[in-house]
């Protein structure tokens, strides 16, 4: 009986201590706060023990690029800092304003598309726009001497850009890292509407990084593209042009060449319509220009037109570089460049001298105000109009003198025979008719070579207008280029050479014009200018005159501006029409007969000129004499 109570009472032992245990576990249970900073506690635990496990992974990696900087620095020196940042890629940045659109590349920090906005390629219409750099054409480049006497080129190394604005103004900051303190930077800077930006160079705690003894050698190249309809045309106003000795203008000509020039102040790699400058405020004391013709043969070179090369030297001081420059890409328009007011105007071919000044002063704003309000093409009629209304004097005058010279030519004969054994008996005569008569031979020249500037200023002024580029009427498509009616693929060596592989009408017209002219005019001539004996018969060269320029004419101007042959149909034709009113209307031979028979009455006092001609003839007709008379007594003498 006793086993069984101490059983049951075992059990009730066992139970109460179960219910107990259970309720102490209730009341010391953890409170939620507690829990969650346990779990806290044992997440930074797994996280370090994360960042444990991974920590021999990263020191490797650190190791590696210890290993890769080293090797770098083996042919990279200090820059090789520069290939370890993300911006040692081929990637680019573009800035733009309403006219140019640049792209430059990491790769050498340069300039490698230049797109002009507001201009099309040489076939109208294609939705091509000029691009002035495009696919490599054009790099910049400077050489750089470590201190481990490495030779580094800027354009192979990659530069970190970094793009703001200041104000309206695009800044795109190109830099060339050793360290994040030290490096090289061309800075752009990009205005709003304009076509010249801001370029500089400077280093920055370079000197322990480069040798600064010597000037850096900045390299600017450039093969041009073509942009017009005819690449001949257009290579033949492609040129390199610079100023130096502060404000002197040369160019290299149009064949390969090279020059060294002393302190200048701006390169123009110059093209037709287009150019791209580099102008400094601290003149390049030395630089090396080259340029080479790359448009040896019409039909195969038919991309590029001039290969460019500027080096340019950057002096070093207190241990550094800086350097203020301004890059222009744009076209070369006289309007737009003189604007800058830094000489450029001297990029367009207006002439030098006289013919120049005509062009800048008289042509260009007078043509530019024409073409404000009507068509260029019948701008260029107007403009012809006003240029040979303004001529018309001088026209007037030279056709006087021709009328006066034809009546005098009876009289003028009867002395060459009556002293035909007498030339210098002859010319004094003849000297004194003319001033009797009140008549100047040299009126009928000098008219002409009076139009000569003008004529040369007009040559020159066509071919330079931008403002005619595209620009079409009648049959012509480019008034800047030729106007084709007529053409064909196949190509005849000498023929294509010199005339090419098309008809142009307007210059067919012109010559048809000129041809009417001088046969109208050469006839007067010839009845007015009497045969010197000893001297070449004129008349016979004025008959081939009249056949040979109409045909000169119609070959050289077959490839040029038909603005410019259109000018020269008008304004021949005009000249036509005056010399026909001046004939029939307002010179009458027999009033001047009548006038010249009147002056041969009255003494008319001689110029200093005519004094002194006619002193020296006398002078020379006297020792003709005395010689005459020594050789007479010479011959006595040795008879006797």
């Amino acid at each position: 009986m006793e086993e069984k109570k101490f059983d049951r009472n075992s059990i009730i032992g066992f139970v109460l201590i179960f219910l107990i245990l259970l309720g102490i576990m209730y009341v010391n249970k953890p409170s939620g706060e507690i829990q969650s900073k346990a779990k806290k506690e044992q997440s930074e635990k797994e996280v370090n023990q994360k960042i444990t496990e991974a920590q021999p992974a990263v020191s490797d990696t650190i190791a590696k690029d210890s290993l890769q900087l080293a090797k770098l620095k083996n042919t990279l020196g200090g820059f090789a800092y520069s290939a370890t940042l993300p911006s040692a890629k081929n990637t680019t940045t573009t800035i733009e304003n309403e006219l140019v659109k640049l792209t430059f590349s990491n790769k050498g920090g340069y300039i490698v598309d230049a797109t002009l906005k507001n201009f099309e390629a040489f076939k109208k219409g294609s939705g091509q726009l000029v691009k002035l750099i495009k696919d490599n054409n054009a790099s910049l480049n400077i050489e750089l001497k470590t201190q481990g006497n490495l030779v580094l080129n800027t354009k192979d190394l990659y530069f970190e850009p970094t793009l703001t604005k200041e104000g309206e103004n695009q800044v795109l900051a190109m830099r060339l890292k050793a360290s994040p303190t030290e490096f090289l930077e061309y800075r752009y800077v990009l205005k709003p509407s304009d076509y010249m930006m801001d370029f500089s160079v400077r280093s920055q705690g370079l000197s322990k990084v480069i040798q600064t003894s010597q000037a850096l050698p900045l390299e600017w190249n450039m093969k041009t593209y073509r942009n017009e309809k005819s690449i001949s045309y257009e290579n033949r106003y492609a040129e390199l042009i610079y100023e130096y000795e502060g404000g002197k203008d040369n160019d290299l000509g149009q064949s390969s060449k090279t020059e060294e020039v002393k302190e200048v102040t701006y390169v123009a790699f110059k093209q037709h319509f287009f150019t791209s400058i580099l102008l400094t405020d601290t003149p390049f004391k030395t630089a090396e220009l080259k340029s080479d013709n790359l448009v040896h043969d019409v039909e195969k070179d038919t991309i590029f037109t001039k290969s460019y090369k500027a080096t340019l030297p950057l002096a070093f001081k207190g241990g550094e570089v800086n350097y203020n420059m301004n890059w222009y890409y744009g076209p070369a328009d006289y309007k737009i460049l003189t604007k800058y007011e830094k000489n450029l105007d001297e990029v367009i071919p207006l002439g030098w001298g006289i013919f120049g000044w005509i062009n800048r002063w008289i042509f260009i704003p007078v043509y530019g105000f024409l073409s404000q309000f009507m068509a260029h093409g019948i701008a260029i009629i107007i403009f012809t109009i006003l240029v040979r209304l303004a001529m018309s004097p001088v026209t007037y005058k030279s056709y006087l003198s021709q009328a006066k010279m034809k009546v005098l030519r009876p009289e003028i004969n009867e002395l060459n025979e009556k002293f035909k054994k007498d030339p210098m008996k002859k010319q004094q005569e003849t000297m004194k008719l003319y001033n009797k008569a009140g008549v100047n031979p040299m009126a009928g020249c000098l008219p002409a070579v009076m139009q000569i500037p003008v004529f040369y200023a007009l040559f020159q002024f066509f071919p330079s207008a931008i403002e005619l580029r595209q620009k079409n009427f009648l049959w012509a498509e480019d008034l800047s280029s030729f106007d084709a009616v007529l053409s064909w693929k196949q190509h005849i060596p000498v023929v294509s050479s010199f005339y090419g592989n098309h008809v142009s009408l307007f210059p067919i017209l012109a010559a048809i014009a000129i041809f009417f002219y001088m046969k109208m005019t050469t006839g007067d001539q010839q009845m007015a200018a009497p045969q010197q004996e000893g001297m070449p018969d004129m008349s016979k060269i004025m008959k081939m005159m009249i056949y040979i320029s109409p045909l000169m004419m119609m070959i050289f101007f077959n490839n040029n501006a038909s603005g410019l042959s259109l000018y020269y149909f008008i304004s021949n034709t005009i000249t036509i029409g005056i010399m026909l009113v001046i004939k029939n209307y307002i010179v009458n031979d027999e009033k001047i007969h009548a006038k010249i028979q009147e002056n041969k009455t009255k003494e008319k006092p001689k110029s200093k000129f005519q004094q002194k001609m006619q002193d020296m003839m006398e002078q020379a007709q006297e020792q003709q004499k005395e010689k005459k008379a020594s050789l007479e007594e010479k011959k006595s003498s040795r008879k006797k």
